[in-house]
């Protein structure tokens, strides 16, 4: 059975390892993770991310972050889903906690966080909230 949201997918497995303290997750690769994984990263929510081979396919490690034995993300949640698409222009993007979260937006110039995203003047589709 294929897989119906896959950033979903990543999203949860990320959530679940950092609940259960792993130091590394996987998870299946695709373009589209990778590039929200490049935002995490940016923004300093993962430690980083490498590429590798699963049982013949491609699959994306994932070093988690902690600080003072906390989760660096305490929230991370999907936003658009395939059953209901949320978009957003560059003025009505949404602030996540005053400016302390962020969004990430898949604008025409790629994934980008909000911030990169007013700043650049795009809007598009709200993919994830993280704080």
């Amino acid at each position: 059975m294929p897989m119906t949201d896959p950033l979903g997918d990543m999203l949860t497995r990320i959530r679940n390892g950092q609940q259960a303290r792993k130091d590394s997750i996987l998870t299946p690769a695709s373009k589209l993770r990778a590039n929200v994984l490049d935002v995490l990263q940016r923004e300093g929510y993962i430690r980083g991310y490498a590429e590798e081979e699963l049982a013949g396919q491609k699959g994306l490690r994932i070093e988690l972050k902690y600080f003072e034995g906390q989760p660096a993300i305490q929230h991370l949640a999907r936003v658009s889903k395939p059953g209901r698409r949320v978009y957003s222009g560059s003025r009505e993007l949404p602030r996540i906690r005053n400016g302390l979260g962020m969004s990430i937006v898949s604008t025409p110039r790629g994934v980008l966080s909000d911030a990169e995203a007013r700043e650049a003047n795009v809007g598009g589709e709200v993919l994830a909230e993280v704080f």
